[in-house]
């Protein structure tokens, strides 16, 4: 055999070897940043928080003593709840961002909030409303969650603890519900915050403040960021 022969084989050899070496090192950063795609998929859904203002559109939802319309002050609320969360870097999605419904009819409606949040699969959705009784003395913030789940009951018992820096005298405490259709058809932790009692005239007055909305969505954002453990 000839000596370029040789010399060529080698250097074959070497071109071969280095090329299955850079081979190994592309699959090792493509496993790599696979793994890292996976990782960073799941942390982004345990920071994503679905925000629900209820009502909207042609469904003012409960009109308080003074006039007001719960699906105002449900919004108003709901956007200062945004603002705060996205300030602490968590994720947020608004089931309606306007005065508008998402359908036309109620139960419509209902089925689009319900299927954004399943679709999402947030780490927690909080749906933002406001109470009413026949009796007038009756008021208090209050948080519902489904029967069934664990995670909701966990979570209305941190929001519930979280309200009393709007009102330190509440004693009302979180119940579950069995017949709620959003607390029913969801897939995971929801909650509903109902904030005070439009029929009451001292809360439903205190309710359409910017000040007191204010204290309320701290106090809700306090309860959802204790429950995702930020």
């Amino acid at each position: 055999m000839l000596k370029g022969d040789v010399f060529l084989r080698k250097k074959l050899g070497i071109v071969v070897l280095m090329a299955a070496l850079a081979g190994i090192i592309f699959l090792s950063q493509t496993a790599g940043e696979r793994l890292y795609e996976q990782v960073s998929g799941k942390a982004d859904a345990g920071n994503l928080v679905v925000i629900d203002s209820g009502h909207g559109g042609k469904d003012p939802g409960k009109v308080g003593v003074n006039g007001v319309n719960e699906a105002d002050v449900n919004l108003k609320i709901a956007q200062k709840l945004k603002k705060i969360l996205e300030a602490q870097g968590v994720t947020v999605i608004m089931t309606r961002e306007d005065e508008g419904s998402l359908a036309g009819s109620k139960s419509e409606d209902m089925q689009k909030r319900v299927s954004i949040i399943n679709e999402k699969k947030p780490a927690l959705a909080v749906s933002v409303h406001q109470n009413s009784y026949s009796s007038e003395e009756v008021h208090g913030a209050q948080v519902f969650y489904y029967t069934n789940s664990a995670e909701g009951g966990k979570a209305a018992r941190i929001m519930q603890e979280a309200l009393l820096d709007v009102d330190g005298d509440n004693k009302r405490k979180e119940k579950a519900n069995d017949t709620y259709y959003m607390l029913k058809r969801t897939d995971v932790p929801v909650i509903i915050v109902e904030c005070g009692f439009l029929s009451n005239r001292a809360e439903a007055d205190l309710l359409v403040t910017e000040e007191y909305q204010d204290r309320l969505a701290e106090a809700i954002a306090k309860g959802i960021l204790e429950y995702m453990g930020k």
